[in-house]
């Protein structure tokens, strides 16, 4: 008996010292909860509240949440966010997936240690190869937006559209983007543009 709490205890260990453990805890278990426990959300561009705290392991040395905290509350978020409006669902059944393709981030203010927030995801449209979503880092305390973050979720294997029409079981013209979205798309494709010159890859290679 002993034997077997030591080897569990190591492999917990193992799990967290060698393994993003509590991000790869963390992701499974908002899906299930989007998906077993929270009301499905039919419209695809509502707004999803996602709450959050400031934990000690979330501090750097300023003793406020580090930058890189962000991306991954943001990351939980999205997660949960697609369960419900049913994107991840309809990804599955196409036989498809998304990965992250770009994003950026405005730090506008600090979170501080046990401040709670939320992360207000949203989805802001989509193109012919990506779903572009949104995240608000708004503080509970006075509601100011403390962070915003972008993301390119790059669809593989099917295309936005036919994950939109799978969902509503019709065909639905994509809303259009903001007006700091196209700038920061075109941004997004000159910079592919120069890498792929510095590389010598021909333009017709694109980026995944």
């Amino acid at each position: 008996m002993l034997a077997l709490l030591l080897a569990s205890l190591s492999l917990a260990l193992a799990f967290f010292a060698l393994l993003d453990g509590w991000y790869l805890v963390r992701v499974p278990c908002a899906v299930l909860r989007a998906r077993l426990l929270q009301p499905r959300v039919r419209d695809l561009l509502a707004e999803q509240r996602y709450a959050g705290r400031v934990l000690p392991s979330d501090l750097d040395l300023l003793l406020h949440m580090n930058n890189a905290r962000y991306l991954r509350e943001a990351d939980v978020a999205r997660a949960a966010h697609l369960t419900r409006c049913g994107v991840l669902g309809a990804l599955r059944e196409l036989g498809a997936h998304a990965v992250l393709a770009a994003s950026c981030a405005r730090y506008r203010r600090e979170l501080r240690l046990f401040e709670a927030f939320e992360v207000r995801t949203r989805l802001l449209g989509w193109d012919d190869r990506a779903f572009y979503v949104e995240a608000r880092f708004v503080s509970l305390r006075d509601g100011f937006v403390c962070a915003l973050l972008r993301s390119r979720q790059h669809v593989l294997g099917t295309s936005p559209d036919r994950v939109v029409q799978h969902l509503c079981k019709r065909r639905v013209e994509p809303p259009e983007l903001p007006e700091d979205i196209k700038h920061w798309i075109t941004y997004n494709e000159t910079s592919s543009q120069l890498l792929r010159a510095e590389s010598g890859l021909s333009d017709a290679r694109k980026d995944q």
